[in-house]
């Protein structure tokens, strides 16, 4: 189980995600401070909730106050204190001098629970909060993540892109590659995987836990299929061009030697970087997957993401297909037939 103690990544994943926050919010009822538009509670209450002292929540304050101030952690002075005070003096309990006050947002709240070694209460949230997270997530995507990135709707015309850019490649290596056709398809598919995302499909696989009859090109974001589409047409054009230039086959690492120079221009590393950061990141938060080889890569999925794939931007692969049937139908002719 993961400890969301340790890791930053991991704790903004979970309050970035609405879904999974609205449902923690629901059930654990707690009792807050509606007060401009928002529920908060106070130092005392979210020491009081955890069963600890409002000086060890005053230490976490201190120690991750950028990370709690981002998830609102606010210090109420002024105006907004004095009317505070005017409205639920009863309840927050403070003193006529006191000219500050520490207020937490549900997750700012949720944040503290997170981070809190020295509470029990602490620790059965965290549990709580990775089994409503998995629960809400695989509800979402109707009991599974293996094909969350369809869920996108920029994945079916990257899909359609790629696809028709593997065909240069596969058209180039079958012409102008020395090899088994079948072998050496699969070796250069292979060595561009590496220089995308530092995997083969074979390591991919055992990562993401796929069978091995399930494609892996059929699992990847349409980022990174944009990735491996600019790959595929840089390498397919490229062993041509040396083909035409030398008249001879090219070997398998001439075109790892290619695929090397064209994972080193300048050009391929703002798509290196984006694909490479939605993979491995999109991969933790919503398929619990984690990519070693590019775990530098690795940030929070932003609330945006949320909403593209578990949210109303979200789309029915299986139903866009179903709608879409016949002209996929005319566009496979059509590329069949040239």
């Amino acid at each position: 189980m993961k400890d969301l103690t340790l890791s930053q990544i991991e704790r903004q994943n979970v309050l970035n995600n609405r879904f999974a926050v609205a449902i923690i919010q629901e059930h654990l009822g707690l009792e807050a401070i509606y007060f401009n538009g928002q529920y908060w509670l106070t130092k005392k209450m979210v020491a009081d909730f955890y069963e600890v002292e409002e000086r060890t929540i005053e230490r976490y304050i201190a120690q991750n106050e950028e990370e709690l101030n981002h998830n609102g952690y606010i210090l109420s002075k002024g105006k907004l204190l004095k009317e505070l005070k005017l409205q639920f003096a009863h309840v927050i309990n403070v003193g006529s001098k006191t000219t500050q006050l520490g207020l937490f947002k549900f997750r700012a709240f949720l944040n503290i629970g997170m981070l809190l070694t020295e509470s029990e209460k602490a620790k059965e949230l965290r549990s709580l909060i990775l089994d409503i997270v998995i629960a809400t997530i695989n509800e979402r995507t109707g009991g599974g993540t293996k094909f969350i990135n369809r869920r996108d709707v920029n994945y079916l015309p990257a899909a359609i892109q790629e696809d028709n850019y593997r065909k240069t490649l596969t058209s180039a290596i079958s012409r102008y590659v020395i090899g088994h056709t079948t072998f050496k398809y699969a070796q250069v598919t292979d060595i561009i995987y590496k220089a995308a995302f530092r995997e083969n499909a074979k390591e991919y696989k055992k990562i993401l836990r796929l069978g091995d009859k399930d494609n892996v090109r059929q699992t990847l974001y349409a980022e990174v299929l944009l990735l491996i589409s600019s790959f595929e047409n840089g390498v397919g054009n490229a062993i041509y061009e040396k083909y035409k230039a030398t008249g001879k086959m090219l070997s398998v690492a001439d075109v790892e030697q290619i695929v090397q120079e064209l994972e080193e221009n300048p050009l391929m590393k703002p798509f290196l970087h984006d694909a490479r950061t939605k993979m491995s990141s999109r991969d933790l938060s919503f398929r619990d997957a984690y990519h070693g080889n590019i775990a530098e890569y690795l940030r929070a999925v932003t609330p945006e993401e949320y909403e593209r794939f578990i949210g109303e931007q979200s789309v029915d692969f299986d139903q866009i297909l179903k709608e879409n049937k016949d002209v996929l139908k005319r566009l496979k002719q059509v590329d069949d037939e040239q």
